[in-house]
């Protein structure tokens, strides 16, 4: 029998354990843009550095070193719950009458629940070993706030979490869990910031965004006396992707071991961290020509559509309008999507490594409803025993899509989707699910024309709305 010889969960041996990240961009024809100053200018390390670590602004604008050594310190933790394992969905294939093969990763055998540990916890670590002594961050749905929290516990460090107040409202056992690491988490927006009480004054966003919740977090980290507060952010920016290579390499490594290969690569796509995670090492793979063939499928909400209806341009990578310019797809950084109940996914932009990619042509995006994706998680969940996230479950909904494909189709594809995390804190959006109560979002192009409004005019580049200047 075939699953004899392939397991439903494939776990390396502890020594398999990536001990460098792979970052992508070395491999990229086109590196992404680089970050801008407002007034155009291209972003150094003395204008980031007094917003992130040190190592960690080196990583963001390093374009050229492919890999980068995991420090010990690092990786102790890393020991602690990796490698994770990568998974046949035997009961799910055979639900859905498929020839395809549907493996995914999955993330969410740690205390936070996700992957977002594996950043966390080398954003904690490069904090402690400057000397910091405090990290800020937000949060929307809390995986990420949670996995921060715990990591700075164990590096010794304080940490200040603004998370978007819907997702507060919305589970408050998340916060529960990041206050009994010691973190101090507050409502965004909230009236403890100019920014926070700027927009906690109309009604109309009170609801928050990842995007208010990053300025935020900014602000506080600005105000740490003696310069020891640095902010740290769990998705989007290159340094946070390079991390979440692990994701990749380790499955790659499984499925070497495996003898198989993904034909498609599914993943979730808010800002892009696990996405770009998992797909590092296959994506490199195509760029370099060993397995050209390989589809990439990033999946967003059609409430927050970046990549499907946004614009690629320059904007700002929060609301307040305080962190550096970054070349993304983006719906505007006024745009507030509807208080979904994928917090995760709730940005207005993009990893810039992503929105080139699709820029290019090297990946595929598509969005999908929220009562989708629910249906989709719950048959998942009574099939393979896990409740995915709702950010998870979007991935879930489009592979299930390709796999009723190949039943139609006969195709025997391998597909691979990462399952970034469990829905264990995600009972209200379940409930209103299975009591009919959810309701889907689709921005009207009036409301995306609003959100298209606030990204700015970059002198030389562009205008403002984010047209190519001629």
């Amino acid at each position: 029998m075939e699953n004899q010889k392939n397991p439903y969960r494939i776990y390396l041996r502890e020594d398999q354990i990536p001990t460098q990240y792979y970052n992508l961009r070395a491999d990229m024809p086109e590196p992404p843009e680089p970050m801008r100053l407002p007034d155009g200018t291209v972003a150094q390390f003395e204008h980031l550095a007094p917003v992130f670590a040190d190592e960690l602004v080196r990583q963001e604008l390093d374009n050229e070193t492919r890999y980068v050594d995991i420090p010990e310190g690092i990786r102790e933790m890393y020991k602690v719950y990796r490698p994770s394992p990568l998974c046949r969905a035997y009961n799910l294939e055979k639900a859905l009458g498929t020839p395809a093969k549907i493996y995914y990763k999955f993330e969410g055998n740690n205390t936070s629940g996700s992957h977002k540990l594996n950043s966390a916890l080398a954003q904690a670590y490069y904090a402690h070993e400057q000397g910091l002594t405090t990290i800020t961050t937000e949060t929307g749905a809390g995986q990420w706030g949670t996995a921060l929290s715990e990591a700075a516990a164990h590096y010794g460090l304080n940490c200040d979490v603004f998370m978007v107040r819907a997702s507060y409202e919305q589970k408050p056992f998340r916060r529960s869990v990041m206050q009994t690491f010691g973190a101090q988490v507050t409502p965004s927006p909230s009236q403890e910031t100019e920014i926070g009480r700027k927009m906690y004054a109309d009604e109309a966003n009170r609801s928050g965004s990842l995007g208010t919740a990053i300025s935020e977090a900014v602000e506080r980290a600005l105000h740490v006396p003696e310069n020891k507060g640095r902010y740290q952010l769990g998705s989007v920016l290159n340094q946070v992707v390079l991390h979440q290579s692990i994701i990749g390499l380790e499955s790659l490594a499984a499925f070497d071991e495996l003898g198989e290969y993904p034909d498609v690569v599914i993943g979730c796509a808010g800002g892009g961290s696990n996405l770009g995670g998992l797909i590092a090492p296959f994506m490199r793979d195509k760029l370099t020509g060993e397995k050209p063939d390989t589809r990439f499928i990033a999946v967003e909400p059609a409430s927050c559509p970046s990549l499907t209806r946004g614009r690629y341009a320059y904007d700002f990578a929060d609301t307040g309008q305080t962190c550096p310019l970054v070349k993304m797809y983006t719906l505007g950084n006024g745009f507030i999507p509807s208080p979904d109940h994928a917090g995760g996914l709730r940005y207005h932009g993009m990893s810039p490594i992503i929105s080139k990619l699709k820029h290019d042509g090297y990946l595929d995006a598509v969005s999908v409803k929220q009562t989708d994706v629910f249906a989709a998680a719950e048959e998942f969940a009574k099939l393979e025993t896990i409740l995915p996230a709702p950010e998870s479950a979007h991935a879930i909904c489009v592979a299930m899509e390709e796999a009723r494909k190949c039943a139609e189709t006969g195709e025997e594809k391998v597909i691979l989707f990462g399952l970034t995390g469990t829905g264990y804190f995600d009972m209200t959006a379940y409930e209103a699910f299975n009591n009919g109560t959810m309701v889907d979002h689709v921005p009207t192009d009036e409301e995306l024309e609003r959100g298209f409004a606030t990204i700015p005019a970059v002198p030389g580049i562009q205008d403002a709305g984010g047209a190519p200047v001629a």
